[in-house]
């Protein structure tokens, strides 16, 4: 059984202590609970692989509680270095060249030459890399392709006795994984939505954001076509729900089930996205979507539920 404990500065120092020896620890995030290890350590890595049943060839995202730490582990031109000023700490990875300094494993880059950055806003999160002192790769702290978790109950669903701790920060504020952008080209490339809008970080560049093709291999978190996925069927962009489907509304609905935001806001929506699949998945073997605008927040969304609902 692996124990929930509340954030403060003895469990930071116990869990600290974890992972220098190798262990796995769920913390929270604004975006979603990560599971955090050593990022230097390949051991610990291949670890975190087994826990979540990842595949080896996706990429992890390496958090960082600093700019000195993030210039260690990776090359920033001008601009890159402007939009993490802009946007860190926040729910904005930034992929970029590996730095000669680098300490992040290869096994955790996937043998890329390049590495997935972030630095996360919640301070629960930056008190455990400090407490630590070096990067920690986190992946949402759940199976791999699962429904990620927003809350320490979640985790403990999902990866009870494969972790040797979970920090509980509350529910995540954003409820959403972070947009990813690759910053390796000659201009940025959106790999991800996420939860940084993509039309604000665009205007932030110039308008120079351009999009990943679909033909384009794996260089991110995030992009496999089945992900995110409940053990239910999930039908997208239903007028209503057919019978024995549960339903996920977003806005007004007549019919009975769970409503992303009644009010139709998509930053609710956001939040609660993974906490009502999840719920639906316990009672319902189909779920039924609404349509949700793919607007603002709505392109992350509506990514995630499409990863959701794809079946190999």
């Amino acid at each position: 059984m692996t124990a929930i404990v509340p954030i403060q500065q003895g469990t930071l120092q116990l869990a600290a202590m974890h992972l220098r020896g190798g262990g796995l620890v769920a913390m929270p995030t604004e975006t979603v609970y990560g599971l955090a290890c050593n990022a230097a350590n390949p051991d610990a890595v291949v670890r975190l692989y087994e826990a979540k049943g990842r595949p080896r060839f996706n990429p992890l995202i390496a958090h960082v509680a600093s700019m000195e730490m993030a210039e260690q582990e990776a090359v920033f031109s001008p601009l890159a270095r402007e939009i993490a000023a802009k946007f860190w700490p926040g729910p904005l990875t930034m992929v970029l060249p590996v730095a000669s300094t680098g300490t992040v494993s290869d096994i955790a880059r996937a043998g890329l030459d390049t590495i997935a950055l972030r630095m996360p806003a919640h301070p629960g999160a930056r008190a455990l890399i400090e407490t630590f002192g070096k990067p920690l790769v986190a992946p949402s702290a759940n199976r791999s392709g699962h429904i990620s978790p927003t809350t320490a109950q979640h985790v403990k669903e999902d990866l009870d006795g494969k972790v040797d701790l979970i920090l509980d920060g509350g529910p995540c504020e954003r409820g959403i994984e972070s947009t990813i952008v690759s910053f390796v080209g000659e201009h940025p490339v959106l790999l991800r939505a996420g939860a940084l809008e993509t039309s604000v970080l665009n205007d932030a560049l110039g308008g120079t954001l351009a999009v990943r093709g679909d033909e384009d291999g794996i260089s991110a978190p995030g992009q496999l076509k089945s992900h995110y996925a409940p053990n239910a069927r999930v039908r997208l962009d239903a007028e209503a729900p057919e019978p024995g489907e549960g339903w996920l509304a977003f806005g007004e609905t007549p019919w009975p089930g769970l409503n992303l935001s009644e009010t139709g806001d998509l930053r609710e929506a956001a939040k609660t996205l993974f906490a009502a699949l999840r719920t639906l998945d316990a009672s319902h073997d189909r779920i039924a979507v609404a349509p949700v605008p793919n607007d603002g927040l709505g392109e992350a969304i509506n990514d995630r539920l499409a990863r959701a609902a794809h079946r190999d």
